[in-house]
């Protein structure tokens, strides 16, 4: 199981009053909501092995060289690429590394990567069934049924995730999941500040894709002489082409990612006892560690 960790924790914040508070009177409710959530993923889907994925860089330079525009909307103005978060959720961010570091939970962030692409790279490597849980759509290309790699997909808090394989993006999108990168480049993707091609909605991009097999098709089809596409689309990819060169090493997942070595097994008891204690008095978390503790002890 590979959380898109960042992901949960926003979902978590807005997801649980911010009346949730310490005894100092500092919100945790991105705190605990995600130890629940954590909690209730470990008691239904029983992972032999689970990683907590860091965006070690939310915003990558070599991405942001590609495209600009790639999350420029949500850059704090007047700063050199800080995130736009919360006020209460920053600094309940260390609070939750210091949690899952103390339960014995593996967390892996690469210096110049997001957690999609260490999400990316450990499914690659996997050699048994895996359970992406994201928020972020954009890990559907990952999806493989013949290696059983999936997305649980939250819909309305951690009691109701739909479980994403091939069928279900096939029937939402209609493309592939092998082809959901090159549609979502062709498309575009206002939230995280990605043009598509001028006059390309979901609709026209799923039948270019599905036409053309995928955006290298589509763009031959577009190049061709005796024009496959009506004048319109032609002229739209065409003129797209400078993003069409770039788009699909931004949109696509990085599956290489020099990944440390670590074990990924599931604790069944906390790492550091002492040190979750303090942490658990300090920040009141309460019955949502105490869940999450013994689903862990069930799983030992």
């Amino acid at each position: 199981m590979l959380l898109d960790t960042a992901s949960l924790y926003f979902r978590a914040y807005y997801g649980v009053p911010e009346s949730v508070r310490a005894p100092d009177g500092t919100p945790v409710n991105a705190v605990r909501g995600l130890l629940d959530f954590i909690a209730r993923l470990v008691t239904d889907h029983s992972p032999a092995e689970l990683v907590a994925c860091m965006d070690a860089d939310w915003r990558p330079a070599w991405r942001v060289d590609l495209i600009p525009s790639y999350k420029t909307h949500r850059v704090v103005t007047g700063t050199e690429g800080a995130e736009d978060v919360p006020d209460t959720l920053s600094p309940q961010v260390p609070v939750i590394e210091a949690v899952l570091d103390a339960i014995g939970i593996t967390r892996i962030g690469v210096p110049g990567y997001e957690a999609d692409d260490v999400i990316g790279t450990l499914s690659a490597v996997a050699r048994t069934p895996v359970l992406i849980v994201t928020g972020d759509r954009d890990l559907y290309q990952l999806v493989d049924d013949s290696r059983g790699v999936r997305v649980l997909f939250p819909r309305k808090g951690v009691g109701d995730l739909e479980v994403v394989d091939e069928e279900a993006i096939l029937a939402k999108y209609r493309v592939r999941a092998d082809q959901y990168a090159d549609f979502a480049a062709l498309r575009g993707d206002p939230s995280d500040g990605l043009p598509g091609v001028k006059g390309i909605g979901e609709k026209t991009a799923a039948e270019l894709i599905t036409r053309f097999d995928d955006l290298a098709g589509v763009r031959a089809a577009a190049a061709e002489p005796l024009a496959k596409l009506t004048p319109a689309r032609r002229r739209a990819v065409l003129d797209a082409a400078d993003y069409l060169d770039v788009a699909p090493k931004v949109v696509g997942v990085a599956r290489d990612v020099p990944v440390p070595a670590a074990t990924h097994r599931l604790p069944s008891e906390p790492a550091d006892p002492a040190a979750l204690l303090a942490l658990a008095d300090r920040w009141g978390l309460g019955g949502s560690l105490n869940r999450l503790l013994e689903a862990l002890a069930a799983t030992g």
